[in-house]
């Protein structure tokens, strides 16, 4: 059981016990029958339609609460303005209550639905040197998952400020690492070691604050379902290197930000006649032909290079094709001193 229910349990217990108090107190507010059964009831009814809407707005945030109560504030402000402006005055009372509770319900409605959608640069311009959060706090959260924090590669963006805003951590992922690192597999193992590794890097860099986040989702089986949720709860970005799991927090309108889709994007762009330097690894599928790689992990196909395995040489670019792995390039070996 966990800890929320714990508590939703002893709530539900103390509104029963004060149906029964109240039912001894008050009797005149039950039947003389049954009183206390009757008011126990009561009790319990009145906390299970409270923990009913509590469970019906969990995905709704303090921000949000916020927003909705300025703006029904000001939706009122604006109703009370009408109501005082001496418009229905002549009606008569009946129509007057009417008026007044269309009036209320409409632009408190009205107010609420309009706070929702605006940001905090909306309400800075209702309420000037007025913001909801403090300025000296960054407003650019990183949440990683696992495999950008045992790829390594969102610690060299900080350093190098690509990249920067406030480290989000959760308590799961870093559960899920601990998993990785105390595997039996030895590829597996290395991998959380790594993650851990790059994690202490980030905490003892003195340009970002890394931080551990306690929250859960315990109806969550995944940690990518649990990730979306405390990604859209927080208002982060998410930065990973699963491609199924950004397409996911794109669906349910998640900022989502992928290394290698960002990887792929910074290689350099290659053209017909351009020379590049390469070692030959192995063999081509086809005859005669020799693969290398580039620094940035292109493949090269190169013609004529079987002969030069395990050789540096520089090549001749012929064309470039894009696949779904990235850039395909093929070269020919550069003729040297005319031969």
């Amino acid at each position: 059981m966990t800890p929320l229910w714990s508590i939703r349990l002893l709530f539900l217990g103390l509104c029963t016990a004060g149906g029964y108090a109240v039912s001894q107190v008050r009797p005149e507010y039950v039947s003389a029958s049954h009183g206390g059964l009757i008011g126990m009831v009561i009790g319990f009814g009145f906390g299970g339609l409270l923990i009913a809407v509590d469970e019906m707005l969990k995905g709704f945030s303090l921000r949000a609460f916020s927003a909705t109560t300025f703006g029904l504030f000001l939706g009122w402000l604006v109703a009370l303005l009408i109501d005082h402006s001496g418009l229905f005055e002549h009606a008569e009372e009946n129509v007057q209550w009417l008026i007044r509770l269309c009036l209320f319900l409409a632009f408190g409605y009205i107010g609420m639905v309009l706070a929702m959608r605006s940001n905090k640069e909306d309400f800075s311009l209702i309420i000037p040197y007025v913001r909801f959060s403090p300025q000296n706090k960054p407003d650019n959260l990183l949440l990683l998952d696992t495999s950008v924090i045992i790829d390594g590669r969102i610690a060299d963006l900080i350093e190098a400020k690509f990249i920067e805003g406030l480290v989000v951590v959760p308590r799961f992922v870093l559960l899920e690492l601990q998993q990785i690192a105390d595997s039996a597999d030895e590829v597996k193992r290395a991998r959380g070691r790594r993650g851990f590794e790059m994690l202490n890097r980030l905490q003892h860099n003195s340009k970002i604050e890394v931080r551990i986040h306690d929250g859960d989702f315990p109806e969550e089986k995944g940690v990518d379902a649990k990730l979306v949720r405390l990604a859209r709860g927080l208002n982060a970005k998410l930065f990973t290197n699963d491609f199924n799991l950004a397409k996911v927090a794109s669906l349910q309108h998640v900022i989502c930000v992928n290394l290698n889709e960002i990887g792929h994007l910074m290689k350099a762009a290659l053209i017909a006649g351009e020379v590049v330097h390469i070692k030959i690894v192995r063999e081509g599928r086809d005859k005669g032909q020799g693969i290398g790689y580039l620094p940035d992990g292109t493949m090269v196909v190169v013609n004529n290079g079987q002969n030069q395995v395990g050789q540096n040489v520089s090549a001749t670019v012929l064309s470039t094709v894009q696949t779904g792995a990235g850039v395909l390039v093929f070269a020919e070996i550069k003729p040297e001193n005319g031969k």
